[in-house]
């Protein structure tokens, strides 16, 4: 048998049986001790000057008992689980290295079949492990929240995980969402902190409740909070639409003080320690599969130290009715940018290009963008709206630029050829067959023979086009040049048979003279 271990209180029945003159054999049969354990306590007192016929207070006594025997153990402390235990001291060692004594507990309890209570299970290891057992910070309480009224969001820092796709190690953080009132909570898993995965977490957290808290208490993380104050805080233009299309306030801490959200800031170390710490997850999948089954069947059901009560079903009976429901239609997530207006009239987003009217150039503009729609703002005001384009192409509204630039998209194929027939039958022929092949290549040669009308005329410009055509060439240059030139007002009969197959009086009369020449030696 093991040797036994006496408390205090076994100890002070001893002097009390002493103080009253009862014998060492009276007391051990009364005591149910045995007779040398009682003669070593009386020995220890008379050679610290203590007699029988001198009274001593209990206070006395204790403080004597607790110098000269201090392997003593308080009675307090003293359970029938501790033999149980004792059969798992070397694993519960190995364990709170690593996670809490109400994790330890609740591992044994579930894979080892411990059958004690958690007190219990305290009470040993204050005992058997004085080294290890640090006690808890002084907190102040704060007042209770009505069912509904708050949730306490945070992030914290888990470990490493492996990526599921190239099987590479990365930090891997858990998002955490506690109900103030019942203090049942969401979790999840990701590998990621930028704005995506802070709104999806929020999403997925209200549909895991199935509503909506009237507030959400946070840290004045970027996700959320741009620029902390007390009184006005700028929030992030994305958790701000996200937070408006669920109907939820919110509420950030004060700067530097993370126990404004007591409630989940205690919940990080506790994620960390009852669901991450000593088990190993194939992937984030694999793990956020396990936080939400954790989430309800472990923390979820556990009795929590300060309601006493189980949160799942704190949250079900109490809470959940009070939440607002989720709205009707998903939220659409979105994106903000900032661009400035390029003297085109253009900004760059996403690699793209879209119009802004041109007032508005050198300025620069908050771009709002979803899945669809491009939208920008300045000074809160919208001042453009285009359809999304893909990377690399451009979305160009003829409306935002000045009169004198609008023409060139006003001009199109069916307006130079409509334009053109006005002038005369040989430009609109000209001008039909130019844009009969390779349409927008040739769009702004076809504007530039229509516009020689403004400086020539219409007549002498059909002239000019009626002679390219005979020559087979109607390229801009060579109608321009038939104009400068004067050759226009020379009438085709003039020209010899031949003639059409000279490349084009590209050169003037004399070039054409030289060429006719040339032809005559022949």
């Amino acid at each position: 048998m093991g040797r036994r271990e006496f408390a205090v209180r076994d100890i002070l029945e001893v002097y009390s049986h002493w103080q009253h003159g009862q014998s060492i054999r009276q007391m051990a049969r009364s005591l149910g001790l045995d007779r040398n354990t009682i003669r070593k306590y009386i020995r220890a007192a008379e050679d610290a000057g203590y007699r029988p016929d001198t009274p001593r207070s209990k206070d006395e006594w204790v403080a004597f008992i607790k110098e000269k025997f201090p392997e003593t153990i308080d009675s307090s402390v003293r359970s029938s689980a501790f033999p149980k235990i004792d059969v798992y001291h070397d694993l519960i060692r190995e364990r709170l290295a690593k996670n809490t004594v109400a994790t330890v507990w609740r591992r044994l309890r579930d894979e080892a079949g411990l059958n004690v209570s958690l007190s219990s299970f305290r009470r040993y290891v204050n005992s058997r492990f004085p080294d290890i057992v640090y006690p808890e910070s002084i907190t102040v309480l704060r007042p209770d929240v009505p069912p509904g009224k708050e949730a306490q969001v945070d992030f914290g820092y888990m470990g490493m995980l492996a990526d599921p796709i190239f099987g590479k190690r990365h930090k891997a953080w858990a998002f955490i969402m506690v109900l103030a009132y019942s203090r049942h909570m969401f979790v999840k898993i990701v590998l990621k902190l930028n704005q995506l995965v802070w709104t999806e977490c929020h999403i997925h957290a209200f549909e895991f409740f199935g509503g909506v808290p009237a507030r959400l208490v946070l840290d004045n993380l970027k996700g959320g909070v741009i620029k902390a104050d007390l009184y006005d805080p700028q929030f992030n233009r994305v958790y701000a639409e996200m937070a408006d299309h669920y109907g939820v306030l919110i509420d950030p801490c004060r700067a530097g003080h993370p126990k404004d959200k007591p409630r989940v800031e205690r919940m990080v170390s506790y994620v960390r320690d009852s669901f991450w710490c000593g088990r190993d997850f194939a992937n984030v999948y694999d793990a956020n599969r396990e936080a939400i089954r954790w989430c309800k069947e472990v923390a979820g059901l556990r009795i929590h130290g300060t309601t006493h009560r189980r949160p799942l079903e704190m949250f079900e009976s109490e809470e959940k009715p009070y939440l607002r429901p989720l709205p009707e239609g998903p939220w659409e997530h979105v994106e903000w940018r900032r661009a400035k207006v390029a003297p085109d009239c253009c900004i760059s987003v996403c690699k793209s290009l879209y119009s802004v009217p041109y007032r508005y150039r050198g300025k620069t503009v908050d771009v709002r963008l979803t899945k669809d729609i491009v939208q920008c703002y300045l000074n809160e005001e919208l001042i453009k709206t285009h359809i999304r384009v893909p990377e690399g192409r451009r979305q160009i509204d003829p409306n935002d630029l000045p009169e004198d630039k609008r023409a060139f998209f006003e001009r199109c194929p069916q307006w130079c050829m409509k334009c053109s027939r006005e002038i005369g039958k040989a430009v609109g022929e000209a001008v039909e067959t130019l844009l009969s092949t390779d349409t927008t290549y040739r769009l702004r040669e076809a504007q530039g023979i229509i516009r020689l009308a403004e400086r020539y005329g219409a007549l002498r410009l059909n002239a000019a086009c009626e002679r390219a055509c005979k020559c087979g060439d109607l390229r801009y240059k060579t109608i321009k040049t038939i104009l400068e030139k004067g050759l226009d007002r020379i009438a085709i009969e003039e020209l010899p048979d031949h003639s059409a197959d000279i490349p084009a009086f590209l050169h003037g009369q004399q070039q054409f003279d030289w060429a006719k020449k040339g032809f005559e030696e022949e």
